[in-house]
């Protein structure tokens, strides 16, 4: 067998959630499922017990990174409103020992920084002493 060249393009492609993930693969699933239904001997059928167990299992992975994405946003929320409250304390990182007034938070992905009146940053997540400017 003769292989010609390949060649090498480049696939720009756009990622996804999880959520997507499981929607497109739960689709397949179930377009799978349907195509053996309909291809399978009428003298020996698939067990539809075991195809219902299969399909409410792959319902329950969806249910599941559905539920993680709701998680993850609530998190951020949270972590948003705590970092929030830190506008106007004295703030102080037991790691760094930076400290200083907090004029203003930047939170992004998980992650949140205090920005001090010097212009200076501290990660919240770090340990901090707060006390009343």
């Amino acid at each position: 067998m003769v292989v010609g060249g390949v060649q090498n393009n480049t696939v720009v492609t756009q990622q996804k959630t999880d959520a997507e993930k499981a929607s497109l693969n739960y689709d397949a699933f179930l377009k799978l499922m349907l195509q053996q239904l309909k291809s399978q001997d009428p003298t020996n059928p698939v067990d539809q017990t075991q195809s219902l167990a299969q399909l409410a299992s792959f319902s329950n992975v969806e249910q599941s990174i559905k539920i993680n994405d709701k998680l993850s946003t609530l998190l951020q929320q949270k972590l948003a409103g705590d970092s929030a409250a830190l506008i106007g304390k004295n703030i102080e990182s037991l790691t760094s020992g930076k400290s200083g007034v907090v004029v203003a938070v930047e939170v992004s992905a998980g992650n949140a920084q205090a920005i001090l009146t010097d212009g200076s940053k501290i990660d919240v997540s770090g340990g901090l002493r707060i006390t009343a400017a």
